[in-house]
């Protein structure tokens, strides 16, 4: 299959660490806005949908590793790494899903492994379970699927930071980048300070930073869009899935993957993997352990 060519609209801004993160920037025009993406390697596709607030960066390990074999398909999301950080575009995780859907329909890919991490569980499974057939695996990492509801600590931190004063610390102190992130790492050491600035400065105002900000109100406002992905997930009954999960995180914690493995016991084919000395930021704190195990599921 032919590659489609898109030029870009910019170019890559100066603190880049261009060492860190050596990959071709692409860009596609989608109807909310300009989206960028890296496209490495031949083979079986690998899609990588990240979530907050992360960009495509926080897979440069694995990519680096997996492009020798497979083609590498990483996306940010608009409003977050390098993409068009559109006013007028909503944010919320379906609309999300939506830019996922249209960015596969006009690349063309075929036979998808998909590997999906926080926020970019919900929008990345919701292509799952609308187009199965077009789904070879999927590798999970520090999700959910499902209405957070009965989850007392997200729902209450969700309506504190969804407010007036949550919406300050958002977009005038980068609290999401600046603060959040940290805490989800287990050894504070392998977020070293120049991968933090990688993600603090993909958000350098108040306005870029108004993505995450919706993503901490919608752990609560998109519960029934949540809780309808959950209530598909039979579709998924045939396919080869993986659950990779960072036991030490203290945002999506462990009793979430107990919600998994509950979930998926009807499902036929789903591998658990439990890492141990890992925090949220799986791809981050064990690399080399994620990019094989993807390389297993996805060949």
């Amino acid at each position: 299959m032919s590659r489609v060519k898109y030029s870009l609209p910019h170019s890559s801004p100066q603190w880049l660490d261009r060492e860190a993160y050596p990959f071709d920037s692409k860009f596609i025009k989608l109807s909310s806005g300009n989206m960028h993406y890296i496209d490495e390697g031949e083979g079986p596709i690998l899609l990588f949908v990240h979530g907050t607030p992360t960009w495509s960066f926080v897979y440069r390990n694995q990519i680096k590793e997996l492009a020798k074999s497979f083609r590498c398909i990483a996306i940010d999301h608009l409003g977050f790494g390098l993409s068009e950080k559109p006013e007028n575009f909503s944010y919320t995780p379906e609309q999300h899903a939506a830019n996922l859907q249209e960015f596969v329909d006009k690349l063309d890919l075929e036979s998808i492994n998909l590997v999906v991490h926080d926020f970019g569980g919900p929008i990345g499974l919701s292509y799952a379970v609308n187009n199965t057939p077009n789904i070879n695996s999927i590798s999970i990492m520090n999700t959910w699927m499902w209405s957070l509801e009965k989850d007392k600590e997200l729902m209450q931190a969700s309506s504190l930071l969804g407010g007036f004063w949550g919406r300050l610390f958002y977009k005038q102190f980068n609290f999401s980048v600046k603060f959040l992130m940290p805490k989800g790492f287990y050894n504070k050491q392998n977020l070293t300070p120049s991968v933090h600035q990688q993600y603090i400065k993909a958000f350098p105002d108040a306005q870029s930073r108004h993505s995450t900000w919706v993503f901490a109100r919608e752990l609560k406002n998109s519960s029934q869009w949540f809780a309808s992905l959950g209530s598909k997930i039979d579709k998924l009954a045939d396919k080869k899935i993986q659950i990779l999960w960072g036991m030490k995180d203290e945002l999506i914690k462990p009793h979430h993957l107990a919600h998994w493995k509950t979930l998926t016991q009807r499902l036929n084919n789903v591998r658990i993997i439990e890492i141990e000395n890992a925090g949220h930021f799986v791809q981050e704190e064990a690399a080399q352990q994620v990019a094989e195990e993807i390389r297993h599921i996805a060949l």
